[in-house]
């Protein structure tokens, strides 16, 4: 299921947060009488949790406020969501988007997802698509460090490495303020859900059981606290291949389909596009398709 909601109102309250945290204490085995007890290792600081910084709800989905390799306190922040979350509607297969203008607005909010600190505005979409991925990044009008100052939040990095099967996650939605803790059970080859077609898709472990609303949240690894994704589908209904029912298409052509199961799209092509200015720099060594009309870069 595409996970957006159709013309749908912001949600003031869902369910709770599902969030694991693992904390276990082991105690030391008494000393021997004659042994004195060595003293004990420091402990190893615990990997910070998980939490809603730099989420945002939109009308109709969820997303985050993120920053590139290149991102500087001083550049126009960026909020990720995903292509089928855009205000103009879903873009057909093959249909790219670059530098349009947008008013769009998106809710900030606090670390405990309990308060929205305030909204923020962009001027533009940067880049969207539903071919090979399903995204969308808007370009603010604020930067980054005037979002820090006036709201004390700052942006996800997002990260450059590929993610890997069994890595824990937080799939983290700013429209119902939940979050989902799972693993990356693998990834599909091919995804087709009605006439688009993802690659390399992000397959979660069952206990993510996104919902509608929740597409466009990111996908946050746990241990590095970095974007790895972005959440945008499930099977719903156990069918083939159609709207709401994608399946997974092998590299010999076997379709498998797997209701119940959700799924997210990596962002690790999208960062390393991100050239100086946060500007998506299309062409050259960037994997991202390209508008048929988008002027190619002049060879070195």
């Amino acid at each position: 299921m595409i996970r957006r909601l159709a013309g749908a109102v912001l949600a003031t309250a869902a369910g709770g947060t599902v969030l694991t945290a693992a904390g276990t204490a082991q105690a030391a085995a008494p000393a021997a009488p004659s042994v004195p007890a060595a003293p004990a290792p420091p402990a190893a600081p615990a990997a910070a949790a998980v939490d809603f910084t730099g989420t945002v709800a939109l009308s109709n989905c969820s997303g985050s406020l993120v920053r590139g390799p290149r991102s500087r306190d001083g550049d126009k922040a960026l909020v990720l969501t995903n292509g089928h979350c855009l205000e103009t509607g879903m873009p057909a297969a093959g249909e790219v988007i670059a530098d349009r203008p947008s008013t769009r607005s998106f809710t900030l909010l606090d670390p405990t997802g309990r308060r929205a600190l305030g909204t923020l505005g962009a001027i533009r979409i940067e880049y969207a698509t539903m071919t090979d991925t399903d995204v969308a990044l808007y370009r603010l009008g604020s930067t980054y460090a005037q979002i820090r100052a006036k709201y004390g939040i700052g942006a996800l990095r997002l990260s450059m490495a590929r993610p890997r099967t069994g890595e824990q996650i937080r799939v983290v939605s700013g429209y119902w303020k939940r979050i989902y803790s799972c693993k990356i059970d693998g990834f599909a080859y091919r995804m087709r859900e009605a006439g688009w077609t993802w690659k390399d898709s992000i397959r979660y472990t069952p206990e993510c059981a996104t919902i509608g609303g929740t597409s466009g949240s990111p996908i946050v690894d746990a241990r590095t606290r970095q974007v790895v994704g972005v959440n945008n589908t499930g099977n719903e209904d156990g069918g083939r291949c159609t709207l709401n029912n994608p399946c997974e298409v092998a590299r010999d052509g076997r379709v498998t389909v797997r209701k119940g199961i959700n799924y997210g799209q990596q962002t690790y092509l999208l960062a390393r596009c991100l050239g100086p200015g946060n500007d998506v720099v299309l062409g050259g060594t960037c994997a991202l398709p390209r508008p048929s009309a988008y002027p190619r870069r002049p060879s070195a």
